[in-house]
């Protein structure tokens, strides 16, 4: 205080030799006073100028004294407890590895306990896996004697009726056996009809063939059984489908191993009965759609199962799209010995109406894809499309559908159901009976690549964005370059075309890719003519680095697929040569095309002019006219004063 005290008198005697009256800091050099400069602000912030505020300064110092003490206590609660808090630390981790400690030692006891019990229970187990065997066996042989006695309580029951004479009875009794048991029939007595009859027949000079009479007259039995049978089965579609699979499998044995004529009659005939021949047809349509569904949902529809296998999986077909076309397959088979064309021809509309609904289920499926046209599943989706298309064609060719084609023709003839183009069609095989699914197909398969195309052309479009504002007009010339390279606007643009590219080859099957790559190319071709070339104008170096850029970069892109990729950019080709034309044969060319436009303007026949279509095509020249080259020479700016 005392000194306080004489500092504000001193200061209110020599106020007037200080710079700064009101700094109280300014009393004192801060360079050589030991004051802290923090306290120099502290006592300039509470004292300030107004030295009458001296007499708070006992009451500042009390203030300070009581925060000193307070927090000499903070200090020292701190430093009492931090040692307790870690003994509890430490304490607790102790208790925690004695616990841990517990934990092991209680593992190895436990671990031992559980292989001395293994190894005691082992000659158990071995017994036991012995006694199961056992149970299965005996189970197996119980089943196995189950189905035993019940054949031998049918077996007795057609015995009784056969002992009573009573066939018909015997063989209700098993809607299979007589089947079975006709082939058995003709089979054994083959031998001794050949051998024994038939030279009877013969010596007598009968033209009966005993093998053939003892088989239609079985025959005969066995559509009468069948006339019996099916009616109770026509509404149950299990038996009724089993029935018809068992006929089926009778009917091709009689062809195939007893050579019995498909002229004659046969169950096929029962089976096309306009009854029993409704139910077929609803049946397989039925069952057909129920495994469409099955085939469309399952985990593989789109995968194909020779993905693995390159020389088989040249198509890339999905497991969806050929296990229908083998339904179909199928199909044809069951009803290929139809006594008519006109039942034919029923199963064959059946047919085409399972196609049509498989191509509307891959449109749906599409559509859902439709926002990655590159995904896995699209691309398999167009593999089927093509697989099915190509297929069908394939078909088309076959002699039974050619002979359906026929038929068909005849009766749109008779009933003049149709245009006399139709007709005509028809009758010059110009058309198939799959054309009109074909088309479809084919439609559909094009909206597709075009989506695909399309979706890749944007991309690339995209990443070209600053390749189009190339500063074409002022690069350095080929002689100025030490060695060319590829312009760093271009890479954008050449990755994204070569990873997507890359992308569609292993996704699509080689037809679908070449036509995409094609496609692709062309696009391609008029953007860059179009967007980059005509929208420039070029020195000298800058027409010779877009042809570097094209015809070292992004030609080879597509060698991979073709030998001369350079013709299907024939625009952007042909426009590399104009622009990078030498200018003594770019002036005589100018002025070949100015007058051959002279003397078309003139009506000029003189056959001696020079022709401008013959003068490009020296060079090369053979997609862009006359006026296109013209257009191409006012984008070059490397002419001599003379030619400009």
């Amino acid at each position: 205080m005392a000194s306080l005290e004489t500092g504000r008198e001193s200061g209110t005697s020599n106020q007037s030799d200080h710079k700064n009256p009101s700094d109280i800091c300014g009393l004192v050099d801060l360079d050589t006073c030991e004051i802290p400069l923090y306290v120099c602000e502290f006592v300039e912030k509470e004292i300030g100028n107004d030295f009458k505020s001296l007499k708070n300064v006992s009451n500042l110092i009390e203030t300070i004294k009581e925060e000193k003490k307070h927090l000499e206590e903070q200090v020292l609660t701190v430093s009492s407890e931090a040692p307790k808090r870690i003994q509890a630390a430490l304490k607790n981790a102790e208790d925690s590895k004695t616990s841990l400690d517990l934990l092991l030692q209680k593992e190895i006891v436990v671990t031992e306990s559980i292989s001395v019990h293994l190894e005691e229970a082992a000659p158990w187990m071995d017994d036991l896996g012995v006694l199961i065997n056992q149970m299965e066996e005996v189970e197996r042989y119980l089943s196995y004697l189950k189905w035993i006695s019940q054949i031998e309580e049918l077996s007795d029951n057609i015995q009784q009726h056969l002992m009573t004479n009573d066939v018909a009875e015997a063989a209700s009794t098993l809607p299979e056996w007589y089947l079975t048991q006709v082939l058995m029939w003709i089979g054994n007595h083959t031998k001794f009809l050949q051998e024994r009859i038939q030279p009877i027949l013969t010596k007598s000079g009968s033209s009966v063939n005993a093998h053939l009479e003892f088989t239609r007259g079985l025959v005969m039995l066995v559509l009468e059984k069948l006339a019996v049978d099916i009616p109770l089965l026509l509404y149950d579609d299990i038996l009724f489908c089993h029935l018809v699979d068992e006929v089926l499998l009778f009917q091709r044995e009689l062809y195939t191993s007893h050579g019995y004529p498909s002229n004659l009659p046969n169950c096929m005939h029962i089976l096309s009965e306009e009854t029993c021949f409704q139910r077929w047809l609803t049946v397989e349509r039925k069952l057909a759609l129920e495994k469409m569904d099955s085939m469309l949902s399952a985990e593989a529809a789109w995968t194909s199962q020779y993905k693995d296998i390159s020389d088989v999986d040249e198509m890339k077909v999905p497991d969806s799209a050929e296990t229908f076309m083998t339904l179909l397959l199928v199909i044809t088979d069951r009803y290929r010995n139809l006594p008519t064309a006109s039942r034919k021809l029923k199963f064959l509309e059946l047919q085409k109406d399972l196609v049509d609904d498989f191509r509307i289920r891959l449109t749906q499926v599409m559509k859902e894809e439709s926002r990655d046209p590159l995904g896995f599943r699209y691309c398999a989706i167009l593999n089927a499309v093509n697989y099915i298309a190509t297929v069908l064609g394939d078909w088309a060719d076959n002699v039974f559908f050619l002979q359906l084609q026929q038929a068909a023709l005849e009766i749109c003839t008779d009933l003049n159901a149709s245009s006399k183009l139709q007709l005509g069609q028809l009758a010059s095989m110009e058309i198939s009976v799959f054309d009109d699914l074909i088309n479809l197909l084919e439609r559909l398969k094009n909206d597709m690549l075009s989506r695909q195309v399309e979706h890749v052309f944007k991309e690339v479009k995209e990443a070209a964005r600053m390749y189009k504002k190339e500063r074409w007009l002022s690069l350095p010339s080929q002689s100025e370059q030490a060695v060319m390279s590829l312009s760093s606007t271009a890479c954008p643009m050449l990755l994204a075309l070569r990873d997507r590219l890359l992308q569609m080859e292993q996704q699509l099957c080689h037809a679908l890719f070449k036509t995409v790559w094609q496609m692709l190319a062309e696009k391609l071709d008029l953007f860059i003519y179009q967007d980059i070339i005509l929208a420039n104008h070029f020195n000298e170096g800058g027409a010779a680095q877009l042809q570097f850029d094209m015809s070292r970069n992004l030609f080879p892109l597509f060698s991979h697929y073709c030998k001369r990729p350079e013709n299907y950019f024939k625009h952007v080709k042909e426009a590399c040569i104009i622009l990078n034309l030498n200018v003594g044969p770019a002036l005589l060319l100018k002025d070949v095309l100015q007058t051959a436009s002279e003397s078309m303007n003139a009506c000029s026949s003189n056959d001696k002019l020079p022709s401008s279509t013959a003068a490009l095509n020296e060079l090369g020249i053979y997609k862009l006219a006359p006026q296109d080259v013209e257009i191409l020479f006012n984008l070059r700016t490397n002419w001599p004063n003379a030619g400009k």
